[in-house]
């Protein structure tokens, strides 16, 4: 219930985003980002302006973020000196160029620039930059632009993913994981429902129950998984718990991407539930502690804990999760 109301709150937060424009900058890129960067809500506010050759435009200190569209010259320079200068988060979008050239032309850091061949592309990388940025806004940048609901709802599924795994690690005590990693899937599945804009009304707690059920299906699993893979038993348990939770994700995410509704997400989570259980359970049966990186069609899914883990990845529903979304986490790799 805590977590609807924070929820809901922070998809009602004010969004101030300063668009410079370079005169320049070509008449595609323009267009893509008016349409992507159009509200949703009276809560956000874009102030688009104009820049010629030898202007300098003012930032209010207050905008949250600035966007600027470059063209082939410098005409922008001086203003995002100025923006970086009051420390607004700023981020350069430019078409056919690399952001390495745009960086030293520009002398802009070259994190900071989202540049691509294509002006869907661009837009792509723009909502990345955004979430990575902004994060205390994210839910209230989703509410009002769609192009940023997805990137929103996979950074909550790969935190919480992560989160999860590290539970099963770490917990010591019998049982003791269970209610933590369910608490934890239910703030996750809230965030993705708030994201796409679906109401977090007190309805919506008895849909979570039965949604959540799986989260104590994972943790049997990983209870009798111990029994089959001696020594092996707090890699189990994280890996059920990263890999349980992260089909549990992307089965949501799917199925608002698809104008779902929170009340007929039962049977999605649950089917994405059963195939890591079948999994696991074919896995542990076998004593088999799985591979580090399990790969097919494309997809994959890395743990950070353990190679059981690799042996739930059937449970991510097809053509979801693209090899390139889900990366690892900082010095996660060599695990």
């Amino acid at each position: 219930m805590r977590s609807r109301t924070r929820l809901s709150e922070d998809r009602e937060q004010p969004v101030r985003i300063a668009v410079f424009v370079d005169v320049e900058a070509p008449d595609s890129l323009v267009e893509a980002v008016r349409e992507a960067l159009r509200p949703q809500t009276s809560g956000a506010h874009i102030h688009v302006e104009a820049c010629a050759p030898g202007e300098t435009l003012l930032i209010d200190a207050t905008a949250d973020a600035v966007v600027a569209l470059v063209g082939p010259g410098t005409t922008l320079e001086p203003s995002l000196a100025s923006a970086r200068d009051k420390f607004v988060p700023t981020v350069v979008l430019a078409l056919d160029q690399s952001a390495e050239a745009v960086s030293r032309r520009l002398t802009h850091p070259v994190l900071d620039i989202a540049a691509a061949a294509e002006p869907e592309a661009v837009v792509h990388s723009l909502g990345r930059w955004l979430v990575d940025r902004l994060n205390g806004k994210r839910l209230a940048m989703a509410t009002n632009f769609a192009f940023m609901r997805r990137a929103v709802a996979e950074e909550a599924i790969k935190a919480t993913s992560f989160q999860n795994g590290v539970v099963g690690l770490v917990m010591v005590i019998p049982g003791a994981d269970m209610p933590v990693m369910t608490a934890n899937q239910a703030k996750m599945v809230l965030q993705i429902a708030a994201a796409y804009g679906q109401t977090l009304g007190a309805e919506r707690i008895k849909e979570l129950a039965v949604v959540l059920g799986g989260g104590f299906a994972f943790r049997a699993i990983a209870r009798q998984a111990l029994t089959f893979i001696p020594g092996f038993g707090w890699a189990v348990k994280a890996g059920i718990g990263y890999s349980g939770t992260m089909a549990m994700g992307y089965a949501a995410l799917e199925h608002f991407e698809a104008g779902g509704e929170m009340g007929a997400l039962a049977a999605k989570v649950k089917a994405a539930r059963d195939r890591v259980i079948e999994a696991a359970q074919a896995r542990a049966g076998r004593g088999e502690p799985g591979g580090e990186i399990l790969q097919a069609n494309g997809y994959v899914v890395v743990s950070e804990t353990s190679r059981v883990a690799a042996a739930l990845e059937p449970a991510l529903p097809p053509a979801v999760v693209p090899q390139s979304s889900i990366p690892a986490p900082d010095g996660a790799d060599a695990q």
